[in-house]
């Protein structure tokens, strides 16, 4: 396992699967850019506020890191994501229902070892279908 990915998971089990958000400025550089479904986001304060809003939505969450490759400062991994939505999120009611989807990732590193780029679908049109936010698509 190289460092980077260590790092990788270590962050997730820490800051998100755990909810210890002051941890993040172990795993992050001050000026890390999330470019994610909603935009971009800046710096670690942000960073925290999201993973408390998402934990506060989904307490159980657990995410795991999958097919983990890097090529230089950047690195390439699936998350496999799993929790019950029980609280409120951007405005919708729980639902009460479990999900699991895998979203990819791709991640930029300083010399550091610390995240400083992220970029992620989050998953977000595979998580409001599973817990009914959303009717999901006709198929066929």
């Amino acid at each position: 396992m190289s460092e980077n990915q260590a790092i990788i998971e270590r962050m997730f089990d820490t800051v998100i699967n755990e909810g210890n958000v002051d941890a993040a400025p172990e795993y992050f550089a001050e000026d890390y850019v999330d470019h994610g479904p909603m935009g971009e986001m800046q710096g670690i304060e942000a960073f925290k506020q999201v993973v408390l809003a998402w934990r506060g939505a989904v307490p159980d969450v657990h995410c795991a890191v999958e097919n983990y490759f890097e090529s230089g400062d950047l690195a390439a991994w699936n998350i496999r994501v799993t929790g019950t939505f029980t609280g409120d999120m951007m405005g919708m009611p729980p639902t009460g229902k479990s999900f699991e989807y895998v979203t990819p990732n791709i991640g930029r590193f300083n010399a550091e070892g610390k995240a400083v780029e992220h970029w992620a679908d989050q998953g977000m049109f595979q998580f409001l279908t599973q817990v009914g936010a959303i009717p999901a698509p006709a198929m066929g």
